[in-house]
């Protein structure tokens, strides 16, 4: 029998396809909520029950919005969390029942954890595992929240005095990591990438240009290649990060990478965790999205009547292209990613 979509997730799907909820961090923190909401509520009687409700929905979420993967990371941490809760409620019965120890050896706590791993009944009811989820979670809601400015607080270890800087588009992230290296360095230079046909980068360059002592240049995506010989540093964010380190970036942000590797100047790509993603290129049913051509070639010109234009959101850029990852937990090299999302899902749950 087919799993029927919550109204909380229908509701959430309606929002983001019709722009009310927009941004990684908007759509996390709602799904988020959801989760949360799943947890306090629903009838489940134990963990079991409790990840298959979360895979069902997450599911659906996925089958409607195949780009926006922070949905299904944000359950696959859920999904985490609840075993890891249900194995330490489960070996603090274990422990207490045992009455006919007083202490057990290192190497014999080590090897019952091993051994209970294996064997794990996760249809057990557990008392307790809902409090000790809901207290979990709100840990992982303060680590959303506090995300931005853990990464913005590293930018003065990456930027210094009299550098020229060049990103792309509007991006939150690297627009409240450059205010903050605004504030902390003198005499900076930050090139603006348009990224046409949005041209977003127009809003971003709006914004730093209200700081002081800063110098802004807004150049077309044409010039990127020609601006790179001066450029200290390409600072980027990112849609997602993919389980190789690659990136679903901004379309335009392979040429910036291309041009960057070209003259050998570092790329920085600012990527909070709840971005990183287990899945590859090749395991993604939808990896770009398409979007008006209108503002490319206008409907009733005559280039169009002959044309087949297209107008693609994103850009895939390669691991080998991307120098150094800044999260909230640190900078990070991409070959390291594989181990960041290791700690990050189960490996049952890479695939849901």
């Amino acid at each position: 029998m087919k799993e029927q979509p919550l109204k909380e997730i229908t509701q959430l799907i309606h929002a983001i396809k019709v722009g009310l909820v927009e941004g990684s961090y908007n759509i996390t923190n709602k799904t988020l909520d959801i989760f949360k909401y799943i947890i306090m509520s629903k009838s489940w009687q134990n963990a079991d029950a409790l990840m298959q409700i979360v895979r069902d929905q997450c599911k659906i979420l996925q089958a409607a919005l195949p780009q926006e993967t922070v949905t299904s990371n944000i359950a696959r941490r859920i999904l985490k969390l609840t075993r890891e809760e249900f194995d330490l409620l489960h070996a603090k019965v274990q422990h207490f029942a045992d009455d006919s120890q007083a202490s057990l050896s290192l190497h014999k706590l080590v090897t019952q954890t091993s051994e209970s791993n294996v064997s794990v009944d996760y249809s057990v009811p557990q008392h307790g595992l809902r409090e000790a989820l809901l207290d979990h979670l709100q840990e992982v809601e303060t680590e959303l929240e506090t995300s931005s400015e853990n990464i913005c607080v590293q930018a003065e270890e990456h930027i210094h005095s009299s550098e020229i800087i060049l990103t792309l588009g509007h991006s939150r992230s690297v627009e409240n990591f450059l205010k903050r290296a605004i504030k902390k360095r003198q005499f900076l230079t930050i090139i603006v990438a348009e990224c046409a046909p949005a041209c977003r980068g127009h809003n971003l360059a709006a914004s730093l240009a209200s700081e002081k002592n800063v110098e802004i240049v807004v150049i077309p995506d044409a010039a990127i290649f020609a601006m790179m010989s001066r450029v200290n540093k390409v600072i980027i964010g990112t849609h997602s990060v993919l389980a190789n380190g690659g990136l679903r970036a901004a379309c335009g942000a392979y040429t910036v990478a291309l041009a960057a590797k070209h003259y050998s100047v570092p790329v920085i790509v600012l990527a909070p965790m709840y971005k990183l993603s287990p899945l590859h290129l090749c395991e993604q049913d939808a990896f770009n999205m398409v979007g008006c051509a209108e503002d490319v070639i206008p409907y009733d010109s005559i280039p169009a009547r002959e044309a087949k234009v297209y107008s693609p959101m994103f850009d895939y850029v390669p691991p080998e292209l991307v120098t150094l990852f800044i999260s909230n937990t640190g900078g990070h090299a991409p070959s390291y990613v594989y181990r960041l999302l290791t700690e990050l899902y189960h490996p049952e749950d890479l695939e849901i």
